[in-house]
Parts: structure tokens; sequence; C-alpha cells
């Protein structure tokens, strides 16, 4: 091989090189750190990450590969040292999974990394967002249910007891969401000829004992708010 023939070679070889270097270089990895405010052998809380993990997949993200998973499972004595240790790691995006307690530590932790939240009744009322059209700050994500849904309980109701009068209720007083639900059947109720009374869930023994009173009377029905997910009966 001649000398301009071999200087050619290498100067071909060297301009190559950079593509092979760059083709062998290692996508950047992408954390996300999950907060879920349950144990963590919960079954539920389980198939939820997967799904999530699965999902992710779907659309190219794959553990190991592109992508890495900080999952922190706290309970109330130790939600908000998670939330602070998935913060520290810097993360590309945080994951509130499981409803309030969740957004609230990693807002406490955190104003700049991205959150996105999962099961939240009332994000606005409880601060997290300014508005579910322009939710600002850096929290976003799903709601459980529009308050517009509870009046729309009360309906059903009427429509499978149309002698129905009266309804009880049942709310978390010491929660926006329970105030809030409680006040949307409140706005439907006249139209529908029906006199509602909220019943408080501080404890078992109160809910029981407004139950039975309020079932003493006739044409009565029943709703269920907040975390029992709106399920009604009538009697």
């Amino acid at each position: 091989m001649n000398r301009r023939k071999l200087i050619t070679l290498l100067g071909g070889a060297s301009a190559a090189w950079p593509l092979a270097a760059s083709a062998q270089q290692v996508e950047r990895t992408r954390r996300i750190g999950v907060l879920t405010y349950i144990p963590a052998d919960d079954a539920e809380g389980q198939a939820r990450l997967a799904a999530f993990t699965q999902a992710l997949s779907q659309l190219g993200w794959s553990e190991g590969r592109n992508l890495r998973i900080d999952a922190r499972w706290a309970n109330a004595g130790d939600v908000q040292r998670h939330a602070a240790e998935l913060v520290a790691a810097a993360p590309d995006v945080l994951v509130a999974a499981t409803g309030a307690p969740t957004v609230a530590s990693l807002l406490q932790a955190t104003r700049t990394i991205p959150i996105v939240f999962a099961i939240v009744i009332d994000p606005v009322g409880a601060g997290f967002v300014a508005s579910m059209a322009q939710p600002g700050g850096n929290a976003t994500g799903f709601t459980t249910w529009e308050y517009s849904m509870s009046g729309k309980w009360l309906e059903l109701l009427k429509e499978i007891a149309p002698g129905v009068t009266r309804a009880a209720v049942l709310r978390d007083p010491a929660s926006a969401s329970g105030t809030g639900q409680f006040g949307a059947v409140q706005i439907v109720a006249p139209a529908l000829g029906v006199q509602v009374t909220p019943v408080d869930v501080r404890d078992a023994g109160e809910i029981e004992r407004a139950v039975a009173a309020f079932a003493r009377g006739p044409n009565g029905g029943l709703i269920v708010t907040g975390s029992a997910g709106g399920s009604f009966i009538a009697s």
C-alpha cells in the first residue's frame, strides 16, 4: 500500500470514528420518583406501579435502558422524609401516586421539579393548583371526579327511587372535598324536591347513630361521598 493510499484510508477511518462513538453512546437515563402513601406490600399499590411501568415501556421508556424509577412507600410518620429523599435524588419528574398526602409532602420539598398527581379529589381547594384550566406552579395531574358529579348522584337516586323526598349525605366535614360534594348535592336538591341532611363521618359510632335516626323517617335515601367513591343506597 503506497503512502497516499494509507493517508487516505486513515483519514476516512478517522472521520468515521466520531460517528461510531456516537452510535455507541448510551442514551441518557431519565429518573422518575414515585411517592405512594400505602405499605410496600399492598397488592393494589404494587399493581398500580406495575401498570405505570408497563405503560412507560410501551412509550419507549424501559428500566435499565433509559429509565430509572425510584419508588418510596410511606406512612404518616415518614412521608415527608421519603419526599425529601426523592427530591434530593434530582429526578426529572415526581409522581404523587396516592392523593393529597403525597402531593402536599412533595410540594413542601420542591417548587421546581415537575409533579404529576393522581387520586386527588379537590386539587384547587387543597391549594395544589391555581385552577383546573391553568394549574400554574410545578404540579398537575388527575382528579378523582368533579363536584358536579355529586349532584348526579342525587339525580340518579331520585330516578331509581322516585318516592325519595329526603336524603342523608355522608361526608367528611374536615376535608374540602366533603364540604364541596355536599354543596353540589344541595344545589340540585330543590329542583328534585329532596331535602338533604349532612351526616358527618368522624367515627363509626356517630355514623351509626345518625343513619339510624334518619332511617326512622319515610321516603329516605342515602348518599355516601368522599373516599367511598360516591356509592349510594336507597331505603
